[in-house]
């Protein structure tokens, strides 16, 4: 069944085929789950935390099929889970390359997510033998994966930002806003950015370790002293900013537009009432619960789900894959070409996401699914 197929049909389908992973040659807990194969391909990145389990790998691949659908690439939507065990990591990641290796040779393509860096994705893909440019029945690349998708690194956090402008543009909050970026990841550093550079003020930025607020945060500041997995070093604090330990205290900031760039469920039922903004979009993925979600709608909140803005390293990745890219432009206006390429995107369905929520107090996601699947039979 394809993802179009499975978004219009009158109920949902349970994944192509989930697999449980053990390990080869080596202790392993985790899980890879095909939600949907479109002509025996699939795709989605690698998660590893403490706590990922079966349930949140299946939702994430249901968000790749849905998020595939929504930007038109011909690819089934993948993902895959790794428990963190405090083991080493680069045995870990070898041992999960041995034990994906049939499915990356296979057609399922698995890149980074949540707590897996381009260099954890390097051992496994090495471990694997597995080489995305080439593929059975399709050109090869002309480029390696690592030349052709690390000056992407920053193409989801530019989504994000288009969607977070075009859901203030909608909202006509056309002057400059304030904004909090919860998770100073990959995605949410390069939204940060973005949103920055745009005149917009940084007020609040999160990462595991608490909140870091200002009347103006200084971002490339913050950026510098950043690690690579989103921890800010407090020790090299600019003057001037106020310091929280406090988890949650990102939800008391006032401030206009909300970045979710971490963790599962970070807004939910029983913390959305101390939220403070008027538009909320989901630069990770499942960042808010669907009861937030609603909570927020019926409340007169905006809400764009990770699905439509989370999308520019899914689309970057599945454009190589599906070999759409035009390999021959210099590395500069082909990196162009794909934001270029995502951002359409990512304008067109933040916009008629939000018409058709303007029009009706339903979740808005089934109807635009359902236009764009339609659109792409």
């Amino acid at each position: 069944m394809s993802a179009v197929e499975r978004i219009i049909g009158e109920e949902e389908q349970d994944p192509a085929f989930t697999v449980t992973l053990n390990g080869s040659g080596g202790s392993l807990q985790g899980w890879v789950v095909v939600d949907t194969l479109v002509d025996g391909l699939a795709m989605g990145g690698t998660r590893m935390t403490e706590t990922v389990s079966e349930g949140e790998v299946r939702g994430l691949a249901r968000g790749m099929t849905d998020k595939l659908t929504l930007v038109g690439l011909p690819i089934g939507g993948a993902k895959a889970g790794i428990v963190a065990a405090g083991a080493d990591r680069e045995e870990t990641f070898r041992v999960f390359g041995r034990t994906v290796k049939p499915l990356l040779h296979g057609g399922i393509h698995l890149g980074i997510d949540l707590g897996v860096t381009p260099a954890d994705r390097a051992v496994f893909f090495a471990e694997a033998g597995y080489d995305p440019r080439h593929r059975a029945h399709a050109v090869d690349m002309p480029i390696d994966w690592r030349t052709y998708y690390e000056p992407l690194v920053d193409c989801t956090g530019h989504g994000v930002g288009v969607s977070a402008i075009t859901a203030l543009e909608t909202s006509h909050r056309n002057q400059p806003c304030r904004v909090v970026v919860q998770g100073f990841g990959t995605v949410g550093r390069a939204a940060a950015r973005f949103l920055a550079d745009r005149g917009h003020r940084v007020v609040c930025v999160a990462d595991v370790q608490g909140s870091i607020s200002a009347d103006e945060l200084p971002v490339d500041d913050l950026i510098d002293i950043t690690d690579e997995l989103g921890r800010i070093d407090r020790s090299r604090l600019p003057e001037g900013v106020a310091v929280s330990s406090e988890p949650e205290s990102w939800l008391d900031a006032d401030a206009d537009l909300l970045v979710l760039a971490a963790n599962r469920h970070a807004l939910n039922a029983g913390n959305v009432h101390r939220l403070r903004v008027g538009i909320v979009v989901e630069g990770g993925n499942l960042c808010s619960s669907p009861e937030a979600q609603q909570k927020l709608r019926a409340s007169g909140g905006v809400v764009v789900p990770d699905v439509v803005a989370n999308v520019g390293g899914a689309a970057a990745a599945g454009l190589a894959i599906a070999r759409i890219v035009p390999f021959d432009l210099e590395a500069g206006e082909r990196k162009r070409w794909v934001f270029d390429w995502v951002a359409t995107r990512v304008r067109e369905n933040t916009r008629d996401l939000l018409e058709i929520a303007a029009a009706s107090a339903d979740d808005p996601m089934p109807e635009l699914l359902a236009a764009r699947g339609k659109a792409g039979r």
